[in-house]
């Protein structure tokens, strides 16, 4: 797949690499970056989503690209709604909303140093966590209903968290125009037990510590300081959204041929947006989006719950504040100038995450002159990283940046170069406690499977789609 260099960190993937291309790839990354997008074909998969009915300006990626479900992970893509525009559940992916939500603190490294074994055991105890395990809610199917409706505002309603944290949240922590009606009963019967809960695979929940400040003028507007402790977590929609997922797929492959459209990849399957059975994808895609807010909202909850148990301060005394909660599994219908003219697009993002430069108006007045915040986390042990948008965003690539460090090779080569115990074994040496359900699973997420994101957020602020904020180092991991 042929690329030439365009400026600084950013690759074209030129139009007739692929047949049918309507757009050329623009692809941000380095040197090393783009060979191994080459290599795994992932810029294979930035030519494919080019070829999709409407899409304008270009096929994106990101610098964590990495092979994916039809479209590559760390993929962006927008469809001009107006014009035929398509939406494909491919360029969304099964785990719809997945996403990541950092808590901030008053607390010091002299507050916890002593308490931070104490925690991972109490944290891996109370937050539910592995295949298919129970939520801290379970709901029976009137709830899930209320909470596939109103997200993290349903959970609220019941006690969970603080009013605050719905300013915070990307939506405000509830994507509008979900139809819970849309959503099949199986996925009804996977997520009613599921709410609060973490999962496995990739996602985690660290007790981290800021370690740099990058921006004090962005760091001060999001209450992060030198040396104060935070709690990051990682999850989504869980079973609810890989279920709308794998039901709509198959709505949609007899769409996209009913519909006349050809695409050199099946997993690719697209509809327009204007059409019936798109519609009711976009309702559905909502209505596991909000599971996945009210999922986080009630995960936060037991956090403090269990910082307040082990430490024997209240959540308020130790300033445990919601910096944000954004996704990075999403599409949404979003207004952009295109060409010199105003236009409603799809825009897809999939393993990439919205990040609105300063002013925009969706943005709380506290973040509003800065941006808004984007939450990076790294491999296992590794440091973490706090972004925020910029204005140049915009035009880049649809105010869109990266979403966490990538994967560099798959489970199964993880697994085959060191075994679990051994990882867990090198990160406790590194002082960093590992709190995990299956050793298997510390060998697949090891940091040697990731890039660097130190690596991968050099890039997205060297290509002017992101700035670094603050680095975040962790202490205590905790894994399905």
């Amino acid at each position: 797949m042929k690329t030439r260099s365009v400026g600084p960190f950013e690759w074209e993937v030129p139009i007739g690499e692929t047949g049918g291309m309507r757009v050329p790839g623009r692809v941000f990354a380095d040197a090393a970056a783009i060979e191994k997008a080459r290599e795994d074909r992932a810029l294979e998969q930035v030519a494919n989503v080019a070829t999709l009915p409407g899409i304008v300006r270009a096929s994106y990626a990101m610098p964590d690209i990495h092979w994916g479900y039809g479209f590559p992970v760390g993929g962006v893509a927008a469809t001009d709604v107006d014009a035929g525009g398509v939406i494909s559940p491919g360029g969304v992916g099964f785990d719809i909303c997945c996403g990541v939500r950092l808590l901030r603190s008053n607390l010091t490294m002299a507050d916890v140093r002593d308490k931070i074994p104490e925690l991972s055991v109490q944290l891996g105890m109370r937050i539910p966590r592995g295949i298919g395990k129970n939520g801290i809610l379970r709901l029976d199917r009137s709830e899930l209903r209320g909470v596939l409706t109103e997200g993290a505002a349903w959970v609220l309603g019941r006690g969970l968290g603080w009013e605050s944290d719905l300013e915070r949240s990307e939506d405000h922590g509830r994507l509008a125009g979900a139809d819970p009606d849309a959503v099949s009963d199986r996925a009804y019967e996977r997520g009613a037990p599921q709410c609060g809960s973490l999962g496995a695979g990739n996602h985690f929940l660290e007790v981290q510590v800021v370690d740099l400040i990058a921006d004090a003028g962005a760091a001060e507007a999001f209450e992060l300081e030198k040396g104060s402790v935070c709690v990051m977590l990682h999850s989504g929609s869980r079973g609810v959204g890989h279920q709308v997922c794998t039901d709509q797929l198959k709505v949609f492959d007899k769409l996209m041929r009913r519909s006349g459209i050809e695409v050199p990849d099946r997993q690719l399957a697209c509809g327009p947006v204007s059409a019936p059975e798109a519609e009711r994808y976009l309702g559905a895609m909502a209505a596991a989006a909000n599971f996945a807010r009210a999922n986080r909202h009630a995960l936060a909850h037991e956090v403090r719950e269990t910082f307040a148990a082990v430490l024997g301060r209240s959540a308020e005394d130790m300033g445990m504040r919601l910096v944000y909660d954004v996704a990075h599994n999403l599409a949404k219908i979003e207004r952009y100038e295109v060409d010199g003219r105003e236009r409603d697009l799809c825009v897809h993002r999939k393993g990439a995450t919205r990040a609105f430069g300063p002013g925009h108006p969706e943005l709380v007045d506290r973040y509003k002159a800065v941006g808004q915040p984007v939450i990076v986390p790294g491999s296992m042990g590794t440091e973490s990283w706090v972004l925020v948008g910029t204005t140049e965003g915009r035009e880049k690539a649809f105010w869109s940046t990266c979403h966490g460090a990538g994967r560099a090779m798959s489970r199964t080569q993880a697994k085959k170069r060191m075994g679990g115990d051994q990882v867990r074994s090198d990160l406790e040496a590194q002082g960093i406690l590992v709190n995990a359900t299956h050793p298997g699973l510390l060998a697949e997420e090891a940091p040697y499977a990731y890039k660097d994101v130190t690596s991968v957020v050099d890039t997205c602020e060297g290509a002017g789609l992101s700035k670094k904020v603050a680095r975040l180092r962790p202490l205590a991991v905790i894994k399905g």
